[in-house]
This record gives C-alpha cells, sequence and structure tokens, in this order.
C-alpha cells in the first residue's frame, strides 16, 4: 500500500511541481545535469555549473512538499559551482550576486533551509540603499563539509573541508579545516579528531 501512495505522490503532485518550477525557472547558462528529487527554480544571466550526483531535493525531510530549492546567478558574471557528490536538502537558497560567485566542495551534505549569498544586494549607507553598488564578495565552501538546517553564510566566508556548521548558525567569517563550529555569528567550537 505505501509502494502504491508513494508512486501516486510522485505521479500527480511531485512531478507536476517539478515542471511548474522548470518552467518558471528564467538561466540562461547552465552546465552539467543534477538529479532533482524536488522542485527546482534557476534562475539569472549567470552560470550554474553542476559535478557528477549532485542531489537537490530529498524526501522524505521536512518542506519536501511545500518548497522548493532557488539557485541565482543574478549577473553575467555572476557564477555558482556545485561539485560532484553535494547533497542539498529542502528549501535551499543560493544566490550569486558578484564576479567572485559561491563554489561548493566536492561531496558536501546540506541540510534543510540552507541559505548562501554572496553580496549585501543593496548600499549599506542609509542614503544610499536604493542607488548604491552593493559589496560582493566569493563564498567558498570546501570538500566534505556537513552544513546543518538553517544556516546562513554571508558574503566572503570560506568554509575550510571537512568542517562542520550547527544548525541555525550564521557564518559571517571564515571557518578553518577540520573544526565544528556553530552559532551567531559563527566561531569554532572544538577540532575534529582525525
Amino acid at each position: 500500500m505505501h509502494t502504491i501512495k508513494r508512486i501516486l505522490i510522485k505521479v500527480f503532485y511531485t512531478l507536476p511541481r517539478m515542471v511548474k518550477y522548470n518552467f518558471l525557472s528564467t538561466y540562461s547558462r547552465v552546465y552539467g545535469k543534477p538529479v532533482k528529487n524536488g522542485p527546482v527554480l534557476i534562475n539569472g544571466e549567470g552560470a550554474v555549473s553542476f559535478g557528477k550526483n549532485v542531489n537537490l531535493g530529498y524526501s522524505p525531510s521536512p518542506f519536501f512538499y511545500n518548497s522548493y530549492i532557488y539557485i541565482e546567478a543574478r549577473n553575467n558574471e555572476s557564477k555558482i559551482e556545485f561539485e560532484s557528490g553535494v547533497y542539498i536538502n529542502n528549501n535551499a537558497c543560493f544566490i550569486s550576486e558578484g564576479n567572485e560567485g559561491i563554489k561548493i566542495g566536492a561531496n558536501t551534505l546540506m541540510g534543510t533551509n540552507v541559505t548562501i549569498y554572496d553580496s549585501d544586494f543593496h548600499e549599506l549607507h542609509p542614503g544610499k540603499r536604493f542607488t548604491g553598488v552593493p559589496e560582493t564578495a566569493g563564498v567558498s565552501i570546501g570538500e566534505n563539509v556537513f552544513i546543518g538546517s538553517g544556516v546562513t553564510i554571508l558574503k566572503g566566508v570560506q568554509i575550510g573541508n571537512n568542517s562542520v556548521i550547527g544548525s541555525g548558525s550564521v557564518v559571517v567569517n571564515s571557518i578553518p579545516e577540520n573544526v565544528i563550529a556553530g552559532g551567531n555569528p559563527c566561531r569554532v567550537i572544538k577540532s575534529l579528531l582525525l
């Protein structure tokens, strides 16, 4: 009975949503073919590239039935790169507005509600919020990184290989490799003994 129900849900609910978000996508350059397990919306004039076996969405997991993954390389020079073996859970958001872009290293795992931005999107000076040029700086996530649910990673951050970022963290400064880090602002909690 459960197998029949799963098939019906996929055919009559999940697949139509995937088709809808694919139709709504307005990307100009996408390279590689990720495994889309749920709806994905890809927008922008920049480049988005996927290595082998990149998985987007996960069932059963929270937000699978009521959200989508959003990926936007906003400007012509913006770029987002997902290396091979990356797994991204539901309701994630990646936006690159700068030339430096966002790079996710191989075999990285991400929980639900992960957000990564390489831009402030508005100038911080009050008088220039609508007219100024926002600051941008690249984001680089190393290989084999584990990012918990509800994490926000902001512009200019680098996270070293093998590190773990605890759920709910706001990462505003770079994190070295082989550590467990967490909090708001995110900071190193302890070293991983390898």
